[in-house]
């Protein structure tokens, strides 16, 4: 009796505990989220790309003449100030020409010379002819009055005054020729003669320097301070006209060209600081942005810019390539967030992930802003009930388990790197509800 009272008691029991637990709610999901604070601080606005090396200055030098090279002065690999001779081509015919035009210059001088002093005697000869052209008439003018006054008195006849009449008429003939000569020299003649004088030295002295230009031709001096990078011929090849001789780069500084699209250029300026850094490994270099192309290139639409840079010890090569990271602006007093904090908005556009005093969950619309390293920019969007407006320095924002978490959630902060499995003890409470002298394996 009294085992069967029992039996009947413990199943009721049992009914009644099953009962029990399935009426039981279901403990709520707690999600576990890493979180990181909103900041206020300094971004840069980094542009990056890769480019290739150039000298800053490069000379390939040709002849102006085709000669045998008589010897070179240089190799590669040689420093070079500007003007130093690097190279001679044969040019014992141009000095045979230079001594030759030199004697027709210093002949054209003396004709010169010459035809400046025979212009005086000249016009001194002229003169006294005049003069004596002049004497001559005023004689047959005498002469001819006198044997008209005796052909009045009836003492001479009358042929003995017409032979008067034609000899003063020849007098006055060579008067006006004596005179016209004497113009000619003292105006128009001396000025022609010493210009045929004058340009007769000139064509000299040009065909002079002629065959000097043609010696300095022959002598190779480099144009600009540098070191040589190449020198295709030997002493004793031939060296064409405007065929590359040498080729001299100054590479004491270099310069990076990069292509950077539309986007990327419209806030880079002249004046930007950059660094440099080349794809071997070696050390980085700074500089500054030194051109900024006022033209899109049609065929890349890439707006092209000059980064200039010291290259100590000239370890940088000419035609290496290097990533260049130029600071087209710095940002002082942005609100900062982890970039893994930026997570799609479902609407679209981006979203962070605040978690509030009560371990909430709440979608954050905002807009990214510039991005360097870990951090993001964020840039205030006010939100559909436009009472909120983005996120606040000193809020805290989910780096990590914030993906398909459900806005308005409960969430579990954690420690970096740490677990959720981690986080609870064996019985299934959260590590930090159990007693400090248990602590964590």
């Amino acid at each position: 009796m009294r085992t069967t009272s029992g039996l009947c008691f413990a199943g009721v029991l049992g009914l009644t505990l099953a009962a029990c637990a399935k009426e039981a709610p279901e403990p709520e999901k707690v999600a576990p989220v890493e979180v990181a604070a909103v900041v206020k601080g300094t971004i840069r606005n980094l542009v990056t790309a890769d480019a290739v090396l150039y000298p800053r200055d490069q000379a390939s030098i040709t002849p102006k003449i085709s000669a045998p090279v008589r010897r070179f002065l240089v190799n590669r690999g040689d420093h070079v100030k500007q003007g130093q001779l690097l190279a001679e081509l044969e040019n014992r015919d141009l000095l045979a020409a230079v001594t030759e035009s030199r004697g027709q210059l210093d002949q054209a001088e003396s004709s010169a010379r010459v035809a400046n002093a025979s212009v005086p005697e000249q016009v001194t000869k002229a003169q006294t002819d005049m003069e004596a052209a002049r004497a001559q008439t005023d004689a047959a003018q005498k002469l001819l009055d006198s044997r008209q006054q005796l052909l009045k008195e009836g003492a001479i006849a009358r042929k003995m005054v017409d032979e008067a009449q034609v000899a003063l008429a020849q007098a006055r003939a060579q008067l006006d020729t004596a005179q016209q000569h004497l113009t000619a020299l003292q105006s128009v003649g001396r000025q022609e003669v010493v210009k045929n004088a004058a340009a007769q030295v000139e064509a000299a002295r040009g065909h002079h320097e002629t065959a000097q230009a043609q010696v300095n031709y022959s002598e190779i001096r480099s144009p600009i301070t540098g070191v040589v990078t190449d020198r295709p011929l030997y002493a004793g090849e031939m060296a064409n006209a405007g065929m590359p001789l040498l080729t001299v780069m100054d590479v004491s500084s270099i310069v990076a060209r990069v292509n950077l699209s539309q986007a990327q250029a419209k806030d880079v300026k002249v004046g930007n600081e950059a660094t440099l850094t080349p794809t071997d490994g070696s050390q980085a270099v700074t500089g500054k942005v030194t051109i900024v192309s006022p033209a899109v290139d049609p065929n890349s639409t890439t707006v092209q810019v000059w980064v200039q840079a010291v290259n100590p010890g000239e370890r940088l090569r000419a035609g290496a390539s290097v990533h260049v990271t130029i600071v087209a602006a710095t940002i002082d007093g942005a609100t900062l967030v982890p970039a893994a904090a930026i997570l799609p908005a479902e609407e679209g556009g981006s979203m962070v992930v605040t978690v509030d005093e009560t371990n909430t969950a709440n979608h954050t619309k905002v807009q990214p802003g510039v991005r360097e390293g870990d951090l993001v920019q964020v840039l205030f969007e006010l939100q559909p009930d436009a009472t909120v407006e983005g996120v606040q320095p000193g809020e805290r924002v989910v780096t990590v388990g914030g993906l398909g978490l459900e806005d308005g959630a409960k969430v579990r902060v954690v420690k970096p790197g740490e677990s959720a499995e981690e986080s609870k003890t064996p019985d299934g409470k959260n590590a930090d509800e159990k007693k400090p002298a248990e602590g964590r394996k």
